[in-house]
Protein backbone atom coordinates (compact mmCIF):
# COMPACT_ATOMS: atom_id res chain seq x y z
CA UNK A 1 0.00 0.00 0.00
CA UNK A 2 1.20 3.37 -1.22
CA UNK A 3 1.60 6.09 1.62
CA UNK A 4 0.83 9.59 0.16
CA UNK A 5 2.95 12.32 1.41
CA UNK A 6 1.15 15.49 3.09
CA UNK A 7 0.83 18.62 0.60
CA UNK A 8 2.95 20.42 2.51
CA UNK A 9 6.26 18.35 2.77
CA UNK A 10 5.66 17.21 -0.79
CA UNK A 11 5.67 21.42 -1.67
CA UNK A 12 9.03 21.34 0.48
CA UNK A 13 10.43 18.32 -1.57
CA UNK A 14 10.28 20.25 -5.02
CA UNK A 15 11.53 23.50 -3.66
CA UNK A 16 15.33 22.45 -4.26
CA UNK A 17 14.06 21.47 -7.87
CA UNK A 18 12.08 24.73 -8.36
CA UNK A 19 15.50 26.96 -7.06
CA UNK A 20 17.49 24.86 -9.19
CA UNK A 21 15.76 25.80 -12.50
CA UNK A 22 15.91 29.65 -11.13
CA UNK A 23 19.72 29.44 -11.21
CA UNK A 24 20.39 29.87 -14.64
CA UNK A 25 18.41 33.16 -14.75
CA UNK A 26 20.20 34.58 -12.12
CA UNK A 27 23.38 33.71 -13.74
CA UNK A 28 22.09 35.52 -16.79
CA UNK A 29 21.07 38.58 -14.41
CA UNK A 30 24.49 38.35 -12.84
CA UNK A 31 26.45 38.72 -16.54
CA UNK A 32 24.37 41.97 -17.29
CA UNK A 33 27.71 43.97 -15.65
CA UNK A 34 27.83 47.04 -14.17
CA UNK A 35 28.14 47.73 -10.59
CA UNK A 36 24.92 48.25 -9.21
CA UNK A 37 21.71 50.05 -10.17
CA UNK A 38 22.39 53.29 -11.36
CA UNK A 39 21.99 56.19 -9.15
CA UNK A 40 17.93 57.49 -8.80
CA UNK A 41 17.81 61.07 -9.79
CA UNK A 42 17.05 63.42 -6.87
CA UNK A 43 15.48 66.41 -6.53
CA UNK A 44 17.25 69.49 -7.68
CA UNK A 45 16.94 72.85 -9.75
CA UNK A 46 19.99 74.64 -11.78
CA UNK A 47 20.84 76.97 -14.36
CA UNK A 48 23.73 77.77 -16.11
CA UNK A 49 25.21 78.26 -19.09
CA UNK A 50 25.51 75.38 -21.64
CA UNK A 51 28.79 74.40 -21.67
CA UNK A 52 30.54 74.92 -25.28
CA UNK A 53 27.57 75.89 -26.00
CA UNK A 54 25.53 79.56 -26.64
CA UNK A 55 26.14 81.73 -24.78
CA UNK A 56 23.38 84.04 -24.55
CA UNK A 57 20.65 81.45 -23.30
CA UNK A 58 20.24 80.18 -19.59
CA UNK A 59 20.20 76.47 -19.09
CA UNK A 60 17.28 75.61 -16.13
CA UNK A 61 17.93 71.79 -15.30
CA UNK A 62 14.45 70.35 -12.66
CA UNK A 63 14.02 67.16 -10.93
CA UNK A 64 10.93 67.42 -9.23
CA UNK A 65 7.32 65.85 -8.58
CA UNK A 66 5.77 68.32 -10.34
CA UNK A 67 6.41 69.81 -14.09
CA UNK A 68 8.19 72.91 -14.36
CA UNK A 69 5.05 75.14 -15.92
CA UNK A 70 6.99 78.47 -16.35
CA UNK A 71 10.69 79.84 -16.40
CA UNK A 72 11.08 83.48 -16.06
CA UNK A 73 14.46 85.75 -15.90
CA UNK A 74 13.72 88.57 -13.58
CA UNK A 75 16.22 91.53 -14.16
CA UNK A 76 17.58 94.13 -11.62
CA UNK A 77 14.33 96.86 -12.85
CA UNK A 78 11.80 94.04 -12.70
CA UNK A 79 11.87 93.49 -16.34
CA UNK A 80 10.58 89.74 -17.56
CA UNK A 81 12.02 87.91 -20.18
CA UNK A 82 10.58 84.11 -20.83
CA UNK A 83 11.82 81.11 -21.14
CA UNK A 84 11.25 80.42 -25.02
CA UNK A 85 11.17 76.21 -24.09
CA UNK A 86 9.69 74.30 -21.17
CA UNK A 87 10.68 70.59 -21.97
CA UNK A 88 9.02 68.35 -19.60
CA UNK A 89 8.86 64.38 -19.46
CA UNK A 90 6.93 62.56 -16.81
CA UNK A 91 7.86 59.71 -14.94
CA UNK A 92 10.89 58.94 -17.06
CA UNK A 93 11.00 55.32 -18.08
CA UNK A 94 13.49 52.33 -18.56
CA UNK A 95 13.83 48.66 -19.92
CA UNK A 96 16.51 46.36 -20.01
CA UNK A 97 16.85 43.02 -20.21
CA UNK A 98 18.05 40.42 -22.85
CA UNK A 99 15.57 39.41 -25.91
CA UNK A 100 15.42 36.36 -28.53
CA UNK A 101 11.89 37.17 -30.25
CA UNK A 102 13.57 38.39 -33.49
CA UNK A 103 16.85 36.11 -33.44
CA UNK A 104 16.33 33.19 -35.84
CA UNK A 105 19.12 30.96 -33.94
CA UNK A 106 17.03 31.25 -30.88
CA UNK A 107 15.54 27.92 -30.41
CA UNK A 108 12.78 28.18 -33.11
CA UNK A 109 11.08 30.84 -31.04
CA UNK A 110 10.50 33.15 -33.80
CA UNK A 111 8.01 30.31 -35.78
CA UNK A 112 5.79 31.02 -32.53
CA UNK A 113 2.63 32.96 -33.04
CA UNK A 114 3.04 35.31 -29.50
CA UNK A 115 0.92 38.41 -28.47
CA UNK A 116 3.96 40.15 -27.38
CA UNK A 117 6.71 40.10 -29.47
CA UNK A 118 9.51 40.52 -27.51
CA UNK A 119 8.47 37.88 -24.77
CA UNK A 120 10.92 35.19 -24.83
CA UNK A 121 12.93 37.24 -23.63
CA UNK A 122 14.30 38.89 -19.88
CA UNK A 123 13.13 42.08 -19.28
CA UNK A 124 12.67 43.97 -16.98
CA UNK A 125 10.91 47.68 -17.09
CA UNK A 126 10.13 50.51 -14.96
CA UNK A 127 9.54 54.48 -14.00
CA UNK A 128 10.44 56.98 -12.02
CA UNK A 129 8.03 58.63 -10.03
CA UNK A 130 8.97 62.72 -10.69
CA UNK A 131 9.43 64.37 -13.37
CA UNK A 132 12.34 66.28 -15.13
CA UNK A 133 12.03 69.20 -17.11
CA UNK A 134 14.60 71.40 -18.98
CA UNK A 135 13.69 75.17 -19.90
CA UNK A 136 15.99 77.55 -21.50
CA UNK A 137 15.54 81.08 -21.16
CA UNK A 138 17.47 83.52 -23.89
CA UNK A 139 19.31 86.63 -22.57
CA UNK A 140 17.60 90.59 -23.51
CA UNK A 141 20.94 92.07 -23.59
CA UNK A 142 23.67 89.99 -22.66
CA UNK A 143 26.31 92.95 -21.62
CA UNK A 144 23.97 94.04 -19.07
CA UNK A 145 23.55 90.91 -17.67
CA UNK A 146 27.77 90.11 -17.14
CA UNK A 147 27.62 93.58 -15.26
CA UNK A 148 25.27 93.06 -13.18
CA UNK A 149 24.35 89.31 -13.19
CA UNK A 150 24.23 88.53 -8.88
CA UNK A 151 21.49 91.25 -8.75
CA UNK A 152 19.06 89.08 -11.63
CA UNK A 153 16.96 86.49 -9.97
CA UNK A 154 15.14 83.17 -11.70
CA UNK A 155 11.49 82.32 -11.13
CA UNK A 156 9.71 78.98 -11.12
CA UNK A 157 6.70 77.85 -11.61
CA UNK A 158 5.82 74.49 -11.10
CA UNK A 159 2.87 72.36 -10.93
CA UNK A 160 -0.39 71.87 -12.98
CA UNK A 161 -3.49 73.93 -11.89
CA UNK A 162 -6.28 73.00 -10.87
CA UNK A 163 -3.28 70.82 -8.45
CA UNK A 164 -1.01 72.12 -6.28
CA UNK A 165 1.61 75.08 -7.54
CA UNK A 166 4.66 76.32 -6.35
CA UNK A 167 6.78 79.16 -7.14
CA UNK A 168 10.45 79.10 -6.30
CA UNK A 169 12.94 81.90 -7.17
CA UNK A 170 17.04 81.09 -7.10
CA UNK A 171 19.78 82.85 -8.02
CA UNK A 172 20.73 83.81 -11.62
CA UNK A 173 23.96 81.57 -12.89
CA UNK A 174 27.46 83.65 -12.97
CA UNK A 175 28.25 84.48 -16.55
CA UNK A 176 31.06 81.70 -17.73
CA UNK A 177 33.95 83.78 -19.99
CA UNK A 178 32.88 83.40 -23.10
CA UNK A 179 28.83 83.71 -22.01
CA UNK A 180 27.39 87.31 -22.24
Amino acid sequence: MRRLLPARLASLLLLPARLASLLPLLLLAACEGGSGPSPLPVESVSASFPPHGLAEVILIDAVDPLPLRIAELIAPDGRVTMADAIDVTPQPGFAGGQNTGGDPTGGGLTDLTLPDPIAPGIRSEGRLLITISKAQIPLPDPVAYRHDWQRYRIRLEFGTPPGRIETRQIAAPEPTPTSG
